[in-house]
């Protein structure tokens, strides 16, 4: 099956093709950075990286370009509320995003472009739209883009301009000559980051820098642009108007948008106390948890975020682990050329707009037929048996590292969970050995039924107990 994505520019999935044979370039919006990322730019992040993977995986060379604006008017303004220049700021952002982003295990892009160090190309690029007669300097030194000289505006999010213009909100600016044309440059103010342009000194527009950065890396034209669901408008259809106005021809071939993170069944915003960091949830749930959770329910929908959701991840994890240590107990080894039935199901699933929910469900069913078999054993299996175990296991070794997750060796996997408890929280290893205890000396007061409540206490939390001649020992299922 070749390879299907859904085009938010026409609203369906299409036979992905590239522009160039064997080469994909790829354009993500990434961060504005002046403040903590949170749980939302995550899940862009995951799923971008495990699209990278997976184009990576069907033999394409792909350019990878990822962008941080660091320059914009939440910057500055945080800046003058802390008294420190932007660049610490961004910085210091650009860092904390790059290690909670290497803590989910995603791969760097090819390119992370900045759009400070991009100047020069921004402002080359709206004088192109000046001399074209698609941008216009007014007095003051602002720029704008002119809606009416791109008569397809609205294309990619199906919004109509004089709908627009009838039924919208926009304050009146006497220096625009239609009330949606968009800011290419800003004049300075005192106090903002400024540089030298013709048009004085000033910075440029959010919109304008990521056609100019692509434009950079990727050329006039390129495969995929990609971004959360609340980039299609403005952002994206301002791209679109800029690049292709200016140069004519198709700007980008397919539009992949991610859809949002809730918080308990509520749009996350600032305004409900809800806005989840990242920071905050990998102090919570070990990183492999968290990219499961982000790739557990297709990219185009909402997925919701809570304590329910990440303990019923959490414990799928723990099962695919047991699987794996299982499958390793019973003589399975990595062989690359090995793959299977599993494999062909998650190739399938992925293949149909990178759906990563349904290859995850691939997986869990490849879990349920293998344990089966490994219960059903007797003695020692089969050769025709442990060639099919083999083949799970090595296509879940190989699925591993287009998903990011259950990288971990089983046995430290287990280790790390003793150590720090159970990934939500809900019980601590300490309280474990305690009902462990309990349950002995129960077993040897001959009260059966009270030693019978707490190993049923403990596998309710997915928790496994194995008595030995050296004691019990526990595990996670």
């Amino acid at each position: 099956m070749s390879l299907k994505v859904y085009n938010t520019l026409h609203g369906k999935k299409e036979k992905f093709i590239p522009l160039k044979d064997g080469k994909v370039g790829m354009y993500v919006c990434g961060p504005t950075v002046y403040d903590t990322s949170h749980i939302g730019h995550a899940r862009s992040v995951v799923v971008f990286d495990t699209i990278f993977r997976w184009l990576g995986q069907l033999g394409y060379e792909v350019t990878y370009v990822r962008n941080f604006t660091d320059v914009d008017d939440k910057i500055i303004k945080k800046a003058n509320e802390t008294g420190q220049d932007c660049s610490s700021i961004t910085e210091k952002y650009i860092d904390e995003f790059h290690n909670e982003m290497d803590a989910l295990n995603v791969l760097r892009p090819s390119f992370e472009p900045k759009a400070t160090k991009h100047i020069q190309h921004i402002i080359d690029f709206i004088q192109m739209l000046i001399d074209r007669g698609k941008g216009y300097h007014v007095e003051g030194g602002d720029v704008y883009f002119s809606i009416d000289s791109f008569k397809d505006y609205g294309k990619l999010s199906g919004r109509n301009p004089d709908d627009m213009r009838a039924g919208a909100r926009i304050a009146v600016d006497e220096k625009k000559k239609d009330p949606l044309d968009f800011a290419l440059w800003k004049p300075a103010k005192p106090g903002e980051p400024f540089w030298e342009s013709p048009w004085g000194m000033g910075r440029p527009g959010w919109h304008i820098e990521c056609s100019a950065m692509s434009y950079e890396y990727l050329g006039q034209s390129f495969d995929i642009h990609g971004g959360g669901k609340d980039l299609i408008f403005p952002h994206h259809e301002n791209e679109i108007a800029q690049t292709e106005s200016l140069f004519g021809g198709q700007f980008v071939k397919y539009w992949i948008h991610n859809g949002f993170v809730d918080i308990n069944n509520e749009k996350m915003s600032k305004s409900l106390g809800n806005f989840t960091m990242i920071k905050e949830v990998l102090d919570k749930y070990s990183p492999e948890v968290i990219r499961m959770f982000l790739l557990s329910n297709h990219y185009r929908s909402p997925i919701d975020y809570g304590k329910d959701s990440m303990r019923e991840v959490s414990l799928g994890l723990d099962r695919i682990y047991a699987f794996l240590e299982r499958l390793e107990n019973a003589g399975c080894k990595k062989d690359e050329s090995q793959k299977g039935e599993l494999w062909n199901d998650f190739s399938l699933a992925m293949n149909d707009d990178f759906n990563s929910a349904k290859a995850l469900g691939s997986v869990f069913e490849a879990v349920k037929k293998g344990n089966k078999l490994l219960d059903d054993i007797k003695e020692v299996p089969d050769d025709g048996v442990l060639e099919t175990l083999n083949r799970s296991y090595n296509d879940i070794k190989a699925i591993s590292h287009i998903l990011g997750i259950f990288l971990i060796d089983p046995k430290s996997y287990f280790k790390g969970k003793k150590d720090r408890g159970m990934a939500d929280k809900a019980i601590d290893p300490s309280e474990i050995e305690n009902l462990i205890q309990q349950r002995a000396k129960a077993r040897k007061d001959k009260n059966f039924s009270r030693a019978d409540e707490i190993r049923d206490q403990l596998q309710s939390l997915n928790i496994v107990l194995e008595d030995g001649p050296k004691g019990t020992i526990w595990r996670f299922e």
